[in-house]
């Protein structure tokens, strides 16, 4: 390592300061002096380092501070990751166990994930924002002749808040018309999940459209 390079400096201890760390009676006691000597060492020479030494310890410490914020950033990158892989995890087996449900056609265990202000919004048909209304969209669903649904989930989001998530996905449904012919659908799914007070996650919001294309109208 180099030795260091000083800048010139007439005095480096300041006029007001020097009559009190160093004295202006020769008689005073020698240990006052090297006492006060010791505290203008350990206040006033780290800034005088910096100001006037290019100091190899200096740079060390400097980026041993360096390397230390770093680490602290890097684990706390890393808990705030762990958390999150956490939660999309429980928002991915709880979106499977309710498509579960609506395989099983049990209308009660299937309306049983959205909370109470939940919003349902199904294609080509009004916004259901009632425990009645939501009931009706599932029933009719899940009870026409022949109905199978199911859907996966593909894309699970959740804030940084950790209270609020995002599941998309796709879905497969099929029934039969009035005349036994079955009618296949696909399509995609957005549903918002909500954490509540105790822990649970329930669907605020739920929406999905179809992938097929519109039926001809018939004159």
């Amino acid at each position: 390592m180099s030795a260091p390079t000083l800048i010139p400096i007439r005095d480096p201890i300041p006029v007001p300061l020097r009559s009190f760390f160093l004295g202006k009676n020769k008689n005073r006691n020698r240990n006052r002096r090297v006492t006060n000597i010791r505290v203008y060492s350990r206040f006033f020479f780290p800034l005088w380092l910096d100001l006037g030494l290019d100091s190899g310890l200096d740079l060390i410490m400097k980026t041993r501070t360096l390397l230390i914020a770093l680490l602290q950033c890097v684990v706390a990158a890393n808990l705030c990751l762990a958390g999150d892989t956490k939660f999309e995890q429980a928002l991915r087996d709880i979106d499977d166990k309710w498509s579960k449900a609506a395989v099983s056609k049990d209308v009660d265990k299937t309306i049983s994930y959205y909370a109470a202000d939940a919003v349902v919004m199904p294609p080509n048909a009004a916004a259901a924002t009632t425990k009645e209304t939501i009931r009706k969209v599932w029933s009719e669903a899940l009870t026409a002749p022949g109905a199978t649904m199911s859907w996966k989930a593909t894309k699970v989001e959740v804030a940084k808040s950790g209270d609020i998530g995002f599941v998309s996905g796709t879905y497969e449904y099929s029934m039969n018309d009035a005349v036994g012919k079955p009618i296949n659908d696909k399509g995609k799914y957005l549903v918002v999940w909500e954490k509540q007070a105790d822990g649970s996650w329930k669907c605020g919001a739920d929406m999905w459209n179809s992938d097929m294309p519109a039926a001809a109208e018939t004159k």
